[in-house]
């Protein structure tokens, strides 16, 4: 793919530029290259330190009346933005420039955050409003519990999903009356300032969702010091220096991190589906998605049919690149996770792991090119067994107990994503609740659980802590408060009784009200 086709995806200069504008910064520059050519793309303002101190000023100024308004006001740009983000080509040409992935996956993510931004603008107002509590003394007690916008959020988000993994935090921190100071990677900070410019028009206010770009080694610090919360989605090692920095402060994080995610194929499975739907848990987005499956389980039963007809789906995947959707995968993003598949791969072979599809990068195709790859007989001493490769390698293990399948899915630091197939639901469910991980897929790999934007999305052990979506992803992003008044009677003695006395007609009432089931 040349560069002039990229370009001609929306991507001319004069675009770039324009969307360059909304970046707070500008006394240094930053360059980006092109997964699919190598080749540069995007010429950045680069924020400096005092960059993202302006960012904060200005996003509190602008949160102050955002949040005087009702969560009913605050909703109309985030229905609208629905209608503006799915299936909108420039900012699907935007993704695939800056990602390289195929032009599906890319397209996924329109339908992600249009989903996701349409469920919050229609349910913030229910779910943000006030809620009446149990009073200490019936009918003499009003208690309501608020919730109250944190301040300013810094968001910190990665660039494998760059309009997924961004946006779908910084909606809910904007309706819940928050700004944000967001900082998307910079590979993929077109992508950002695409979906800002979106909702901008849809009628949020400009100063409310500021955009900052640089290395973490420059404004990382920056960020969190100002912050009133912080949401960061990447490696469990930056996230436990982001928590350790944010328990400093005492302000909140929310963390989504890896992810070494396991599926099982149990006997009574539907080979043929089974099969044929692991091909997107394992490579979408060229495996680079935090709840790719990595690591299958089979049973015995099965495991000779499943293996051959899986490993036949996958040698027969299409890669490519480009603005059409006749090809399946597409190229991973960096040199770095072209690095890693490459060493993962090759440390397996090198130890006795047979390659049963795939194996090999395809420089004929673009610079980060790799074949979607299947391994079997994978050991512990292998690099590829507990680590997360963040690429198209899936590792295949057999098993004849269900019991031996849980405690092997649950043999792992991460707890992420996981997913179950087989012709029973009901005992897929119950298998499920075993499996520590913070969502679990029965007969799909991980599109049952992320969608469901009314449920919570997130991670266990060191997949991280905090939730994405439903009421839990909302309300992240809010202060409880408590809010009690008192009428007709208090809790101090009447004129004329004694404190010895006081304290006895309130054991009594206390002792009425418990057999009365009021308390």
């Amino acid at each position: 793919m040349s560069l002039e086709s990229l370009r001609s995806l929306h991507l001319r200069p004069e675009r770039i530029a324009s969307l360059s504008r909304g970046v707070r910064g500008g006394a240094e520059f930053v360059i980006t290259t092109a997964p699919f050519t190598g080749q540069v793309l995007a010429r950045l303002p680069q924020s400096s330190a005092q960059d993202v101190a302006h960012a904060y000023a200005a996003a509190r100024i602008a949160q102050q009346h955002w949040a005087a308004r009702t969560p009913a006001q605050r909703a109309a740009p985030f229905v609208a933005l629905h209608d503006r983000v799915l299936g909108n080509s420039e900012l699907i040409d935007i993704i695939q420039a800056e990602t390289g992935k195929a032009r599906n996956s890319a397209f996924e993510e329109t339908a992600d955050v249009a989903g996701l931004a349409l469920y919050y603008g229609r349910h913030a107002k229910k779910l943000l409003a006030p809620r009446r509590r149990r009073g200490a003394i019936p009918l003499a007690t009003r208690t309501q519990e608020l919730r109250q916008p944190k301040g300013v959020v810094g968001v910190i988000s990665p660039w494998n999903y760059p309009l997924s993994l961004g946006i779908c935090d910084v909606i809910p921190a904007l309706l819940a009356g928050n700004a944000v100071v967001h900082k998307p990677d910079t590979q993929t900070a077109l992508t950002a300032l695409a979906a800002r410019e979106l909702l901008v028009g849809a009628g949020l206010p400009a100063d409310l969702w500021q955009i900052v770009v640089g290395e973490p080694a420059e404004i990382g610090q920056p960020l969190i010091d100002q912050a009133d919360h912080i949401c960061f989605t990447g490696s469990t090692a930056a996230g436990r220096r982001i928590a350790a920095e944010a328990a400093q402060r005492l302000i909140g994080c929310t963390l989504e991190l890896g992810g070494k995610n396991p599926m099982l194929v149990l006997a009574d499975a539907n080979v043929k589906k089974a099969a044929k739907g692991t091909l997107r848990a394992c490579f979408s987005s060229a495996g680079q998605l935090c709840l790719s499956i990595e690591r299958i389980y089979i049973a015995d039963a099965i495991y000779d049919d499943f293996v051959q007809l899986f490993a036949g789906h996958t040698r027969a995947l299409r890669l490519g690149s480009g603005p059409k959707f006749d090809y399946d995968v597409g190229s991973l993003t960096s040199q770095r996770q072209l690095d890693i598949v490459e060493r993962h791969v090759a440390d397996a072979r090198s130890k006795g792991a047979d390659v049963l599809a795939g194996g090999r990068a395809r420089p004929d195709l673009g610079p980060y090119f790799y074949e979607p790859t299947v391994l079997a007989g994978v050991t512990a001493e292998m690099e590829v067994y507990a680590n997360e490769t963040f690429g198209p390698v899936v590792s295949l293990y057999r098993f004849s107990r269900e019991d031996e399948a849980i405690a092997m899915a649950n043999d792992s630091e991460f707890g992420l994503n996981a997913s179950v197939w087989t012709r029973d639901p009901r005992r897929g469910r119950k298998i499920g609740s075993q499996i520590r991980c913070g969502t679990v897929n029965i007969n799909e790999g991980y599109g049952a659980a992320y969608c469901s934007n009314d449920a919570p999305m997130g991670g266990m052990k060191a997949s991280g802590q905090g939730r994405r979506h439903g009421e839990h992803g909302l309300l992240e992003y809010t202060e409880l408060q408590t809010v009690a008044s008192q009428h007709l009677i208090g809790f101090d003695p009447l004129p004329g009784v004694s404190a010895r006395l006081n304290s006895g007609i309130l054991a009594g009432t206390y002792t009425a009200m418990k057999r009365l089931r009021i308390r």
